[in-house]
């Protein structure tokens, strides 16, 4: 199934102690490069979720965000430890009534105490750890549907340029025995012109010119670009990602072009190669977005 790597997907999971947003986007790149943020309170699943991104997203620059949102009766209770607060402060009272101190500050230097203010470490349970799972196991299944819808629009804009490359090498074809005989003759002009019409050896004037004209033959070039043409084709319709496989297509199918560019010899099917190579570089542009 043909892919783009560009990609989104979000999801939401509502635990008993908040919830959790997962958003996944993804950018081309050569290889994987995986970006994952995750609160230490779903820690636990890290390993879980590396292997789904793997396992799913395949290549590319992708960006995994988890954000966890406390509920606010939460997030209360676990800003502030209450029993540990009351026992320092009552602690700070009796040394006050000790000394015959004010007990001005003494709430503050309480709240400023040891493991008051700290946050309380604490775990999900193993139910909203599931559902953090499954949330972005939908995010990335959300992510992959964009990739196939941007993929279609790709292979479209693909086959259009493919297409276009192969019209190009059919106008070169018909251009090529005209091109054969404008070589012929203007060699023999030339010749002609400066040696005389007895000044030289017909038959070996003939045989020169085969000999040159063979240099210049682009036979197997054409046949070998037509093809790597069908070729990059059938590749796309098959059901596995193969933007890498597309790319070294691509390359061949440049040679070719490149390798007729330089024996044409004739302007006008110069004029086809140089639109060819417009087209294959607007090829080669969307690969880099296939996955």
């Amino acid at each position: 199934m043909f892919r783009s790597m560009t990609g989104f997907g979000q999801a939401v999971a509502v635990t008993k102690k908040g919830s959790i947003h997962v958003e996944v986007k993804t950018l081309n790149s050569k290889f994987l490069d995986v970006g994952l943020r995750i609160p230490s309170i779903l820690s636990e699943k890290e390993i879980d979720v590396r292997s789904l991104i793997q396992d799913q997203l395949e290549r590319g620059k992708i960006s995994v965000n988890v954000e966890y949102r406390r509920s606010v009766q939460e997030e209360i209770s676990n800003r502030y430890n209450e029993d540990t607060f009351i026992q320092h402060y009552g602690e700070l009272k009796k040394l006050a009534d000790r000394v015959m101190a004010p007990y001005d500050g003494l709430f503050e230097l309480a709240l400023k105490s040891p493991d008051v203010g700290a946050e309380q470490e604490d775990k999900e349970s193993p139910e909203a750890l599931e559902q953090f799972v499954h949330a972005v196991v939908t995010a990335i299944n959300q992510c992959n549907d964009f990739r196939h819808t941007e993929g279609t629009v790709l292979a479209e804009k693909l086959t259009g340029y493919i297409h276009s490359v192969e019209l190009l090498l059919e106008r070169i074809e018909k251009l090529d025995p005209l091109r054969i005989e404008k070589i012929r003759s203007r060699i023999r002009k030339n010749v002609t012109d400066f040696f005389g019409e007895e000044g030289f050896d017909g038959n070996r004037l003939e045989q020169e010119i085969l000999f040159y004209i063979e240099k210049l033959d682009i036979h197997e070039e054409r046949v070998r670009l037509r093809t790597h043409l069908s070729y990059f084709l059938e590749v796309m319709k098959e059901p596995r990602a193969n933007g890498k496989k597309l790319g070294f297509i691509a390359q061949e199918i440049g040679r070719e072009i490149n390798t007729i560019g330089s024996k044409a010899n004739d302007a006008e099917m110069q004029k086809n190669v140089i639109m060819m190579k417009e087209e294959l570089e607007k090829v080669k542009e969307q690969l880099s977005n296939v996955l």
